[in-house]
């Protein structure tokens, strides 16, 4: 049984007291019943003074790709992807508590459906946070700002905490991308008028593993049950991985070499 103590002092060890966190998750990875389940574990780093940021993605959001908003280089080409997109009249809302749970976790789905939370205004890829400053983390995003979140939360000298999971699920490494010169990607929702718009993205992740050897000398870690927590202060994440992706572009490029995320990612990313 893993109880709210153990997270307790797993937050000590990691060194996240009094500090934000952005955590990417797995419950499964614990290996055994978590007393109060991921509730537990919010309310754990919330008592140490911590504020929780997560990823909280709708893609029940996204629509088909209007003819006139397609630029180039967009990962794009092959449009059987949207096959199963319509022009939906879903529009999202920061008080929603939509998230596609299959893909998010538990933790996220939990943390969305929590009085008090706050939610960034970003229809497909929006950032959740509770806790003293999670306003500030997260009022900044918007459709076109898909990343604002992580450069408050480096602003802010937070860390990222990876619970039971690799470092393709480490979103902020799109952050460093961007960062280091490339161009979000662009996907379709409808805006707050219910017209189809614009809504920056993240690209393929799958190559992220690639930055671990370069990581280590700033990771933390602690195992908890089974579960390996990862934690990386977020700025100095962010610095590595920027002058990695300027020196060698290829350093996010997963095992496909078709991919057309990774290729176009490494190209720039979209050309209006």
């Amino acid at each position: 049984m893993i109880t709210k103590n153990t997270i307790h002092h797993a937050i000590q060890a990691v060194g996240v007291r009094n500090n934000c966190v952005c955590i990417h998750s797995s419950l499964k990875s614990f290996g055994s019943q978590i007393d109060g389940g991921a509730e537990a574990i919010i309310s754990a780093f919330i008592d140490d003074k911590c504020t929780v940021m997560v990823p909280s993605f709708d893609d029940d959001c996204e629509i088909y790709p209007p003819k006139h908003l397609r630029p180039k280089q967009n990962a794009t080409s092959d449009f059987t992807y949207f096959e199963n997109k319509r022009y939906g009249t879903k529009v999202f809302t920061v008080d929603s508590n939509d998230i596609t749970t299959e893909d998010m976790g538990i933790l996220p789905y939990t943390l969305v459906n929590m009085a008090n939370r706050k939610r960034g205004n970003n229809p497909l890829n929006s950032m959740s946070a509770i806790g003293d400053y999670a306003n500030e983390l997260v009022n900044d995003q918007s459709a076109i700002d898909v990343w604002a979140p992580f450069r408050k939360l480096c602003d802010l000298n937070g860390y990222v905490l990876l619970i039971g999971v690799h470092l393709h699920r480490a979103t902020i490494i799109h952050y460093a991308e961007q960062m280091a010169g490339r161009v979000p990607f662009v996907r379709w929702a409808n805006n707050q008028d219910g017209i189809p718009s614009i809504c920056n993205t993240g690209g393929c992740s799958h190559g992220f593993e690639n930055f671990t050897r370069l990581l280590t000398p700033i990771e933390k870690s602690i195992t908890v049950g089974n579960s390996l927590w990862r934690c990386f202060p977020a700025k100095e994440m962010v610095d590595i991985c920027v002058k990695t992706i300027q020196d060698d572009p290829n350093i996010t490029r997963c095992q496909n070499p078709n991919c057309g995320r990774c290729n176009d990612a490494i190209l720039g990313g979209p050309v209006c």
